[in-house]
């Protein structure tokens, strides 16, 4: 049965249409459709323009009526989270600020091993509902889609327990909740064999599953020295590719080589890049792969933010993501993040805006939201303002007040309060 309605006026729609994919972005270049309305049809945007025409062109429709000022955005699309774990590292934090290393805090048994000692130890069913309350919350701040990674079971059966959590929780959660494989996340400390012995045996016994059950189309690999090598992760990206996977790549976080990972298998993304220089900047500009950045790392760690500024003027594709883990970014909230990735990095409004929308779709090869156009699902961000500028100079503060998710009225802040 088909369902129409006519939502509006908002003061403004910003529709993040008629933008390059990559490049710098002036503020001047956004449209804005003053008064404003839109007419979802199912799950997607039948029309959009002067909220007053569409209502003389469908005289029948149901109204959402809107009272005082509303400004619309894409619902926001996180490219990259591991909100999919289990335990707590809090005593990692509170460690690292005290100026405690790495190595101390591994020794005190923190570190990436302590969160998959304790993944490990939760059933399917307890990593399930703790990913809907994660993507939940997330949902509030306006984000309609998240990745959702693994990577915190590193053995063929506890990826699988993950994978499987994360699908079904997003038969539950409010957002649409993408997956992606990390088992090359780190060399398991309990495997018998050496960094490529482990990556043939994920690669050999985990890959036919994730088809067979249809669990992920995205696999992604830490790229560091402390993790996998350019040289370890060769023959498991060429399996990847053979078996028609998409490829992500942690890359260039400490030090450098991932970016060049990423563009030489042709990665739909390349994430974290805090260590990028100019060489890999002009790699990634020169190429497909979209750069991801991750402030929230930058900030759990106190270490510098992704170079985004050089990455644009280059001419690469700049998406932002939230990167929320409970190690290095469990702050989680991708508005404020970016908010503040725009003030260090000097981003307008609209290059951060196009971060977190249709860059970061094409950093998930979606191509049918992060736009608000005809024919692209009805995923919207409502806020309570006259001007969408306020949105990033509240720096994550002001919340929406309404989302849509495939055309249906999600959250309401009003019922809420």
């Amino acid at each position: 049965m088909t369902q129409r309605t006519l939502i509006g006026p908002f003061k403004q729609i910003i529709p993040m249409t008629g933008l390059k994919l990559k490049g710098a972005i002036l503020d001047n270049e956004l449209k804005i459709i003053d008064d404003g309305g839109m007419v979802l049809e199912n799950e997607k945007i039948l029309a959009i323009g002067n909220f007053e025409d569409l209502k003389l062109k469908f005289p029948e429709i149901a109204i959402h009526q809107l009272k005082g000022n509303h400004v619309c955005l894409p619902g926001f699309i996180d490219a990259h989270t591991h909100i999919c774990f289990g335990g707590s590292r809090a005593k990692d934090y509170a460690m690292r600020n005290a100026g405690k290393s790495y190595l101390e805090i591994a020794h005190a048994g923190g570190g990436i091993w302590d969160t998959v000692t304790q993944t490990r130890k939760a059933s399917m069913e307890e990593l399930t509902k703790n990913t809907i309350k994660r993507a939940n919350r997330h949902l509030k701040n306006g984000t309609t889609t998240l990745e959702v990674k693994s990577g915190y079971g590193l053995t063929v059966d506890e990826e699988l327990k993950m994978l499987r959590a994360i699908k079904e929780a997003d038969k539950v959660a409010l957002p649409e909740l993408i997956t992606t494989c990390l088992a090359a996340h780190m060399l398991p400390k309990d495997f018998k064999g050496t960094e490529t012995a482990y990556l043939k045996m994920i690669s050999e016994e985990l890959f036919p599953v994730l088809k067979k059950e249809n669990l992920t189309n995205r696999i992604d690999a830490f790229i560091e020295q402390s993790a996998f090598s350019s040289e370890d992760i060769k023959a498991y990206f060429l399996k990847a590719n053979d078996l028609k996977f998409d490829i992500t790549v942690h890359a260039d976080q400490f030090s450098t080589s991932g970016s060049k990972v990423a563009v030489d298998y042709n990665a739909i993304s390349a994430d974290h890049l805090e260590a990028s220089t100019d060489n890999e900047i002009d790699l990634l500009a020169n190429s497909d792969t979209i750069a991801v950045a991750l402030p929230g790392a930058s900030i759990g760690l106190g270490c510098n933010f992704t170079p985004a500024r050089k990455l644009l003027d280059a001419g690469a594709a700049l998406a932002i993501a939230s990167d929320h883990n409970p190690g290095s970014a469990p702050m989680g909230d991708l508005l404020t993040q970016a908010s503040i990735l725009g003030t260090f990095e000097k981003l307008t409004n609209a290059e951060v805006l196009a971060g977190i929308t249709f860059r970061a779709a094409a950093a998930l090869k979606l191509e049918d939201r992060g736009k608000l156009e005809v024919g692209h699902l009805a995923d919207l961000a409502v806020f309570h303002s006259d001007n969408y500028q306020d949105i990033l100079y509240n720096q994550g503060n002001l919340k929406p007040c309404m989302i849509w998710k495939n055309g249906v009225l999600v959250f309401d802040r009003h019922r809420a309060l």
